[in-house]
């Protein structure tokens, strides 16, 4: 018990007498030191004394679908900051191949007594994925917000990126450049982010002049093998442009065209989407859709704490406006 004392008092930065009044219940501690004195519970793996676990942890958990897209690292940088800064302790979640699922995180984080849960992508972005484990969050009145896509018949908070302006910027950069043959890589036929940008880009496709036909339309796993061995298809098919649903898609794309001897930019264009980290170091440097990551993810970490604080919050996507950032995959199409 002593050393139990002395390790959480170190790692809140109180006393050992301040630790035991909090564990005993006793007065004369900030509500704000007994909260740090509780997750630092949790964090160093102690149970709460029985009279306190029925209270919620300060623990959020954060869920992704993986950490091989650096989008995803980067949005847990962002909203783990953000969280630290109000007191609570991110706990990550990460998807892998065989692993465990995002239900069993869900019930993990359920038994922990979690004050809240931020997903950043996952299965809640698929139509035709299981939901049930968002349902369980929502009927346990635990808050959620997630990011890039909402849930039909649920009421959670979102925080996305204007996947139509997204398409847009990329579409009529590379028309303005003379591209009349623009194909598309898309994550799956599900995938709800995906589908916004295949309505967006038919609409700026027929408002611009450049008929958008079904064959220039693919679907991918999103990783650099998915995103090479769909533009493999693409570039048969005479494109001369490629609007990617992620970087790591574009990657894969300009390795396609590689592959066939041809040079990017000049036999073939290529814009991707996030811009996430080491795209202005790739060769060439990808021009991309950046995603205001920062103010993304602050914004989903206020409208968590705006729940816990019991404020009613809007439950509708608050869209944020992306920006195209140009350098060097792109240019004129080959002449004739």
């Amino acid at each position: 018990m002593t050393r139990r004392l002395a390790q959480v008092a170190r790692k809140v930065g109180v006393s050992e007498a301040t630790v035991s009044r909090v564990l005993n219940g006793k007065p004369g501690v900030s509500e704000a030191t007994r909260q740090s004195v509780l997750t630092a519970l949790d964090v160093l793996g102690y149970e709460r004394p029985t009279q306190l676990r029925g209270e919620r942890a300060r623990l959020v958990g954060l869920v992704l679908p993986e950490l091989q897209n650096p989008i995803f690292p980067a949005f847990a940088e962002v909203i783990g900051g953000a969280l630290a800064q109000q007191g609570l302790t991110p706990v990550l979640c990460t998807q892998t191949k065989g692993g465990v699922s995002e239900a069993d995180y869900v019930e993990l984080l359920l038994q922990q007594q979690v004050s809240g849960v931020v997903f950043a992508g996952g299965l809640f972005a698929q139509a035709d994925a299981p939901h049930d484990h968002y349902r369980q969050l929502a009927e346990r009145d635990i808050p959620v917000v997630l990011i890039n896509a909402s849930i039909d018949g649920l009421d959670f908070p979102c925080v996305a990126c204007d996947d139509a302006v997204a398409v847009e910027q990329a579409w009529r950069h590379l028309t303005s450049l003379g591209h009349e043959r623009i194909g598309l890589i898309l994550g799956p036929s599900d995938h709800v982010p995906s589908n916004r940008k295949l309505e967006a880009a038919r609409v700026v496709a027929e408002s611009v002049g450049t008929p958008l036909p079904d064959e220039f339309v693919v679907r991918s796993m999103f990783s650099l093998e998915g995103g090479q061995a769909t533009a493999a298809r693409l570039l048969d098919r005479g494109v001369t442009g490629i609007v990617c649903a992620s970087d790591p898609l574009a990657l894969g794309a300009i390795r396609a065209a590689r592959r066939r001897g041809l040079s990017v930019p000049a036999d073939v264009s290529v814009v991707g989407y996030d811009d996430s980290a080491f795209m202005n170091c790739t060769e060439p440097p990808l021009s991309t859709v950046r995603q205001p990551i920062e103010a993304m993810g602050r914004a989903a970490v206020e409208l968590l704490c705006a729940q816990l604080q019991g404020t009613r919050t809007h439950a509708g996507e608050l869209l944020f406006e992306p920006e195209l950032v140009l350098r060097g995959s792109t240019t004129q199409p080959p002449t004739a």
